[in-house]
């Protein structure tokens, strides 16, 4: 049954390649992706929500205030009851890491259960306080849609590659009706290398997202009111650059601590406890810490300058200004620990909405601190969307996305020049830091990340070595006579041999050349057996290596060809240099033609 499916799907293809192009072909399903991206958008959102209000405005009871103490342990604690119960045939991974794994090490293939499974786990975590964002999820959920198309369709892994950024574009698109940073945020973060003719497709994805979530969930994220900007400020946006610059230091290196601490708590519910503990105590102390945080962002924005410190339990010192200063400032930092202890208890999202969050309210202070100073009088809107802006383009290293999402979601295109200004800077001295972002460092460490500047290693990363494999060469036990096998040797048309014991350990290498000087000049050829002529190998392989340490090997050792073996020292076959040369032209071809 299955063989015949997948016959009728290749005759399918097989009609289709023959009357639509490639181009063409990626336009529709684009269209597709974007349409099922942003419905899957607005059902996150919408779940989101739901629990939300529920828990702070639907559920009537006299002490339901003290639960709050313990609804992010609850949220994060089904969160993992279900990856538990519900995902065991795959790993569930949470962030755009596993994302960007996916797409340079297993040729952009997202588990199908990320299509749902992250809107799932998302809405629970958040919508009972866990202190993340809904956007990587929604990405992730994007993406899966866009690769599990593709495969299913047997689209090649450059055109997959296009669908999984295309799913990305999408869900933030659908996220924050923003297409235009759908689009940016996908070129920037996932695309390693960016055509024009990927931008039609990118286009029609992040649009037709845009249009469906609209179409469900309507909801403004945020309102901005403003004049414009005066040039007498603009000192001003460069010192709140250089503040959240090193703020996004700060929170990269947060990151590898928090996430090192869970790391060594084994047993996933004991983290659910002792992260839902910590995370309850932080919410319950710093209300603005319950889910993603933009309501409080809007309220600064409105004008309502105390609604950090409104409806916690120091309200009452609302009326001082240096305690609502003190309070955010600590809020600030709250935020991060909140944030990574979210996502190291087991809760899943991302640090998108809490990099806006944290970089609105160093915005929000900072204006507010100079006014009060009497410095100056700033507009402290304006302040806290440079803030927003900064800190998710030096955070996430991606500047253009921070910079047109911030300028879509508020309708900030007047204050263009102060986002491009605070973000840059921000971007700049984080990055004179931090090579590699929180989501590329990892990878990075390991040698898995595709890189814009090094293109040979980004072609070599898209190959794997179990595939270059040549199985056609000679084998021999040690115990083998070698007049014997001259017949199965001479017609391989090799030059080398591979020898094992009896239960096929690999044991060495014999070269031919040298097997036919011995059997022309030694008497007693007929009884030379492969242990006479064993030598040891310059090097071996295993199958789990990447190319690129290969060819180092290689370079090494100063030869053409490594034997391959398994993790227990099983013979497996050659890897030469001619194979993976031809196999990296190809690619390169594939590259020209894509989309052609």
């Amino acid at each position: 049954m299955y063989i015949r499916f997948v016959n009728y799907l290749d005759q399918i293809n097989l009609y289709r390649k023959s009357k639509i192009s490639n181009r063409n072909f990626l336009v529709i399903l684009a269209v597709i992706v974007g349409v099922l991206a942003g419905l899957a958008a607005a059902a996150l959102k919408s779940l989101t929500h739901h629990i939300e209000e529920f828990l702070q405005s639907d559920w009537h009871w006299k002490y339901k205030y003290y639960l709050y103490f313990i609804f992010p342990m609850i949220g994060v604690f089904l969160t993992v009851l279900y990856i538990r119960s519900f995902i065991r045939r795959s790993k569930f991974e949470t962030g755009l890491t596993p994302l960007l794994y996916a797409i340079s090490k297993k040729s952009s293939r997202v588990e199908a259960h990320n299509i749902y499974s992250q809107v799932i786990t998302a809405a629970v975590t958040v919508g009972f306080g866990g202190s993340t964002g809904l956007e990587a999820p929604i990405v992730t959920s994007g993406s899966a849609i866009g690769s599990n198309l593709g495969r299913f369709l047997g689209l090649s892994y450059r055109e997959i590659t296009m669908l999984v950024a295309c799913g990305a574009a999408a869900g933030i698109a659908g996220a924050f009706n923003s297409p235009v940073a759908g689009i940016v945020f996908a070129i920037e973060i996932l695309l390693p290398e960016f055509t024009i003719p990927a931008f039609i497709p990118l286009l029609l994805s992040a649009a037709t997202a845009a249009v469906v979530a609209r179409a469900f969930y309507t909801q403004q994220l945020f309102f901005l009111v403003t004049e414009g900007w005066k040039m007498n400020a603009l000192i001003y946006y460069v010192l709140l650059a250089g503040l959240i610059g090193l703020f996004s230091i700060y929170f990269t290196k947060a990151n590898y601590a928090v996430k090192g601490l869970f790391y060594k708590i084994k047993h996933p519910y004991t983290k659910v406890i002792v992260g839902g503990l910590m995370l309850g105590a932080l919410v319950f102390l710093f209300p603005t810490l319950y889910g993603e945080g933009y309501i409080t962002i809007k309220g600064l924005l409105k004008g309502d300058y105390l609604a950090v410190i409104n409806n916690s339990i120091f309200d009452d010192y609302n009326s001082i200004p240096a305690i609502v200063v003190l309070f955010t400032v600590v809020t600030i930092f709250m935020k991060s620990l909140a944030t990574l202890i979210t996502l190291g208890a087991g809760g899943n999202g991302g640090t998108f909405a809490p990099s806006l969050i944290m970089g609105g309210l160093i915005g929000f202070i900072f204006a507010y601190t100079v006014n009060l100073s009497g410095i100056a009088h700033l507009n402290v809107s304006n302040f806290i969307v440079a803030g927003m802006a900064a800190a998710l383009g030096s955070i996430m290293h991606a500047p253009l996305t921070g910079i047109f999402l911030i300028a879509e979601i508020t309708g900030g295109y007047i204050l263009m020049v102060p986002l491009m200004i605070t973000t840059a800077i921000s971007y700049a001295i984080n990055r004179g830091s931090q090579k590699h972002s929180i989501y590329t460092k990892a990878l990075a460490d390991k040698g898995e990340l595709l890189s814009h500047e090094d293109k040979d290693t980004t072609v070599l990363n898209q190959m794997k070595l179990k595939y270059l494999i040549e199985k056609s060469y000679p084998q021999v036990q040690m115990n083998d006579r070698l007049s014997l096998k001259m017949g199965e040797i001479m017609q391989s048309h090799k030059n080398i041999c591979a020898v094992t014991d009896e239960t096929g350990d690999f044991k060495g290498i014999i070269y031919i050349e040298k097997l036919f000087n011995e059997m022309m000049s030694n008497p007693d050829k007929e009884n030379l057996q492969a242990a006479d002529l064993v030598q040891t190998a310059p090097n071996t392989l295993t199958e789990s290596d990447d190319l690129k340490m290969v060819l180092e090997k290689m370079e090494q050792e100063n030869v053409w060809i490594l034997p391959v073996l398994s993790e227990q020292n099983r013979y497996l076959g050659f890897v030469s240099k001619t194979a993976i040369f031809n196999k990296y032209r190809a690619l390169l071809m594939r590259q020209n033609d894509y989309m052609g």
